[in-house]
C-alpha cells in the first residue's frame, strides 16, 4: 500500500451557466472547504482554460484542473502553451489532469479519428514526455509559474494508462470503473479497486511515497434520498453490489458521519487521499470535509 497522505478535496465542475453562475460556484467551493475546483473537457462545457482562469480569478487559495482534458484532441507543443500561460496567469495554481478520452460520439462530433485504446495512449504518452520536456527547459515560454510546471494527473483504469500513470504522474486518478462493450460505464466493486490499486502499488516501486491516489466519486446521497436514485444507477452496478451499492467506492450512501468514515476507509484501504465529487454533490460533500479536517 502506498504512503497515507494528508486529504485534499476537489469538485469538478461540470454544468455549463454564466459568468457570474461560476463565479458564485467557485467561491461556494472555496467556502465548503474544497481544495480543488476542476473544470471538465467535454463538447457542450465551457473550455477549460478560460473558466480556470476566472475561477483564479474569482478565488483566494483553491487550486484548479482539468478533469480530465481529452488528450486526444490537442496538439502537445499547443497544450503545454496553454498550460504553462494558464500557471503564469494563476500565480501557479494549476494542475493538468489528462485522459485518453473515451466518448465516441465527442470524437464523431469534432470530425476525429476515434483510434484503438492503444493509438490514444501512446498519444498520451507523447504528451507528457512533450510536456515534460518542454517545461524542463529554463528558456521554455510563456514560463508556468510551477518550477516544473504544472503537476500532472493521469487518469484511467486499464492497464496500459495506469501503467503510464505509474511512471510519469503526480497524481493517479482511479476512474472508478470502466466502459463496457455498447454499454453504460460499470461502477467498480471493492474487489477490483483492491485489484487496480494492488496493479499500481506493484508499478510504483520507490514513487510511491511521491504519487498521490485520487478517486472520482460518483454521488454523494443520504440513505432517505438513494432510492429515488437507484433506478438510474442500476445499468451501472456490478452483480456484487446490487443489493449493497453503498460499498461501491465511488458511491458515498449514508449519514454525514458515515460518508466520513467511509472516506477515511478509502484512504486506510485503498490509499485515495485526494478525493473529488461532481458538481451535484457539492452542497452534500462540504459538512464532510468539515468532519475530516
Amino acid at each position: 500500500m502506498t504512503v497515507q497522505r494528508p486529504f485534499r478535496f476537489g469538485v469538478n465542475m461540470v454544468v455549463p451557466e454564466s459568468r457570474s453562475r461560476w463565479i458564485e460556484k467557485c467561491r461556494r467551493a472555496e467556502e465548503l472547504g474544497f481544495d480543488v475546483v476542476g473544470v471538465a473537457d467535454h463538447l457542450g462545457l465551457p473550455a477549460p482554460f478560460p473558466a480556470m482562469i476566472v475561477a483564479a480569478e474569482a478565488t483566494e487559495r483553491v487550486r484548479l484542473n482539468t478533469f480530465v482534458l481529452n488528450t486526444a484532441f490537442y496538439n502537445p507543443v499547443l497544450l503545454a502553451r496553454d498550460a504553462a500561460g494558464a500557471d503564469q496567469l494563476t500565480d501557479g495554481r494549476v494542475e493538468l489532469g489528462l485522459g485518453a478520452g473515451y466518448v465516441r460520439a465527442e470524437f464523431d462530433a469534432a470530425g476525429i479519428p476515434f483510434q484503438s485504446g492503444g493509438k490514444r495512449v501512446r498519444h498520451l504518452e507523447h504528451t507528457v514526455t512533450t510536456l515534460r520536456r518542454l517545461f524542463a527547459d529554463p528558456d521554455y515560454q510563456p514560463r508556468p509559474a510551477q518550477p516544473s510546471g504544472p503537476p500532472l494527473l493521469l487518469a484511467g483504469w486499464g492497464d496500459r494508462l495506469l501503467k503510464l500513470a505509474a511512471e510519469q504522474a503526480d497524481i493517479i486518478a482511479f476512474a472508478g470503473g470502466g466502459a463496457t462493450p455498447g454499454g453504460p460505464v460499470q461502477l467498480a466493486d471493492e474487489d477490483t479497486t483492491t485489484e487496480r490499486v494492488a496493479y499500481v502499488d506493484g508499478l510504483l516501486g520507490a514513487r510511491a511515497g511521491e504519487v498521490e491516489l485520487n478517486l472520482l466519486i460518483q454521488r454523494v446521497v443520504s440513505r432517505a434520498d438513494w432510492p429515488a436514485l437507484a433506478d438510474a444507477y442500476a445499468p451501472a452496478l456490478p452483480p456484487s453490489a446490487a443489493d449493497h451499492p453503498e460499498r461501491i467506492p465511488t458511491l458515498l450512501i449514508g449519514s454525514l458521519e458515515e460518508g466520513a468514515d467511509r472516506v477515511r476507509e478509502l484512504r486506510e484501504r485503498f490509499g485515495f487521499s485526494y478525493i473529488t465529487v461532481l458538481e451535484n454533490s457539492m452542497e452534500q460533500f462540504g459538512p464532510i470535509i468539515e468532519r475530516l479536517l
